[in-house]
């Protein structure tokens, strides 16, 4: 699998693909957009946990609104 995008990689607004806390197991991804950033490192094994605009929190997989 890709490693995970770098917290640099992930913008306010950004379209992403996230995994939730209890698809964790199953690697279901759930699509939203970015609200604000959770994590404060510049990276993280998981992903960078964020908080989607619905509300839902989630450590990000995949950046798909890339914008270079």
């Amino acid at each position: 699998m890709d490693t995970v995008p770098s917290r640099d990689k992930i913008k306010i607004g950004s379209s992403v693909f996230i995994v939730l806390k209890q698809d964790q197991g199953t690697g279901k991804l759930t699509e939203g957009t970015v609200k604000r950033i959770l994590t404060s490192s510049s990276f993280h094994p998981h992903g960078i946990k964020v908080e989607l605009q619905d509300g839902k929190i989630g450590r990000v997989q995949k950046v798909s609104g890339v914008l270079s």
